[in-house]
């Protein structure tokens, strides 16, 4: 192996990115034992399957690792993200979880997420300017 190359391929074939992932996960479980891993979707539908919102993540270490929570924007304020917030936290307590952790932006939901009993335990200032990236977390009883 004398001709090995670094290489941008932002576009890249699925199938190179979920290799490189899959290593990862492989070496994670090697190190800790844990081999347990499960894809989170859980949507909120209208009645023809369009999507209107969704909460997707996925489990693994003995916590629910949330990263989108979404809601079309005509729905809103009427309680849908609380129920796909809540639907993924039961999820999760069913496969066994005791923790649920996320990221959000400033501009996004922090306050939103810490009414249902996550705390932030991180914060990236400036990212992006002007804004912050904040990391919570939540215990599940």
């Amino acid at each position: 192996m004398t001709d090995l190359r670094i290489v941008s391929e932002p576009r890249a074939e699925s199938g190179d990115a979920t290799f490189v992932r899959e290593g990862l996960a492989l070496f994670n479980v090697a190190v800790t034992g844990d081999a347990y891993y499960s894809p989170l979707a859980i949507f909120l539908k209208d009645e023809r399957g369009a999507v209107l919102g969704g909460a997707l993540g996925h489990v693994w270490g003995g916590w629910l690792d949330l990263d989108t929570l979404w809601v079309a924007e005509p729905l809103r304020g009427q309680g849908y993200g609380a129920k796909l917030l809540r639907a993924a936290e039961d999820e999760a307590r069913m496969q066994g979880c005791y923790g649920v952790f996320l990221t959000t932006f400033s501009f996004q939901a922090p306050t939103y997420y810490e009414k249902f009993g996550y705390e932030v335990v991180a914060d990236i200032p400036d990212y992006p300017k002007g804004h912050s990236h904040h990391v919570l977390k939540k215990t599940l009883a």
